[in-house]
């Protein structure tokens, strides 16, 4: 903070709102700023990486493994988000900690389900109770990302599905006409070719995860929704150097423009993306191109 902030009290006008968003909670909304934009960041290809698998899987000529992947899309996209987000936190939590209760403790001689309580040895805990306050935001972070991952990645294995399935066969039958197995007929000429196809569908379900990620205070991670809200709310000169009314209205205008002004970015970088990959295709904006520069 800022010299001349230790004394609030003296300040007025332009110096004060700059003490005012300098303060310790507000370094804790920048830091959740960031956070949004890490998870972003990783969720993004992690779902793009389930999504692609999801769809080869649902692809496959072997029955149970066609089987796995359709289940994977139809049941995730047919159960609401949230509840996906509650279960998988909680269930990926208690499948790491009975990993680590198997190899920790086998000695453990009492069942880990005591009615609706999971009760694992104390040494399986995760994250373990002497551990600092850092590694519990990280761990449930990384179970946030996960959850994001496998949530998003079935809508992006849907997409994707639909993009290999909109590939010309003819293109997949002149492959084979030259020689190349089916292998390679897959990765040369559908995978590059299908990005065109899917590049829509991805970039209205990137917008959607912008979307969701205020979804992550249910995950016991504290975002910016939490902060604003936290920080909106009215302040008490008992209880602070820079009291003021309900500015939640403020702090949410401001999440507004932030999000508005973060999804504009991300039309222009998509729009861009989609011209690159457009260029000389056998597609609508391909051909758009090709009278645009003849």
């Amino acid at each position: 903070m800022f010299s001349f902030c230790s004394d609030p009290a003296s300040l007025d006008g332009l110096a004060w709102l700059t003490c005012y968003l300098t303060t310790t909670k507000h370094m804790q909304l920048y830091y959740a700023i960031g956070t949004v934009l890490l998870l972003l960041a990783i969720t993004a290809p992690a779902a793009l990486a389930f999504g692609f698998g999801g769809a080869m899987a649902a692809r496959s000529h072997i029955p149970p493994l066609r089987w796995f992947g359709q289940s994977y899309i139809s049941v995730v996209r047919g159960v609401p988000d949230i509840a996906f987000f509650l279960f998988f936190v909680i269930a990926l939590d208690q499948a790491f900690e009975w990993a680590r209760h198997t190899v920790l403790c086998p000695d453990w001689d009492q069942p880990i389900r005591r009615g609706n309580d999971f009760v694992v040895c104390p040494a399986a805990k995760l994250p373990l109770g002497s551990a600092p306050q850092w590694v519990h935001e990280t761990y449930g972070f990384i179970l946030a990302v996960i959850t994001f991952a496998i949530v998003f990645g079935a809508f992006a294995a849907n997409v994707l599905f639909g993009a290999m399935r909109a590939v010309p066969r003819a293109q997949m039958e002149t492959a084979e006409a030259y020689g190349m197995t089916r292998r390679q007929s897959f990765w040369r000429i559908m995978v590059p070719q299908m990005w065109v196809y899917a590049l829509p569908g991805l970039s209205n379900l990137w917008m959607v995860l912008i979307k969701a990620t205020p979804l992550l205070f249910l995950l016991g991670v504290e975002d910016i929704v939490y902060w604003a809200r936290e920080l909106g709310g009215t302040a008490n000169p008992r209880f602070t150097d820079y009291p003021h009314g309900d500015w939640r209205m403020w702090y949410f205008l401001a999440l507004m423009v932030f999000y508005l002004g973060f999804t504009r970015i991300s039309e222009v970088v998509l729009e861009r993306l989609m011209q690159r990959l457009t260029f000389g295709q056998a597609t609508t904006g391909g051909e758009a191109q090709r009278k645009a520069t003849a």
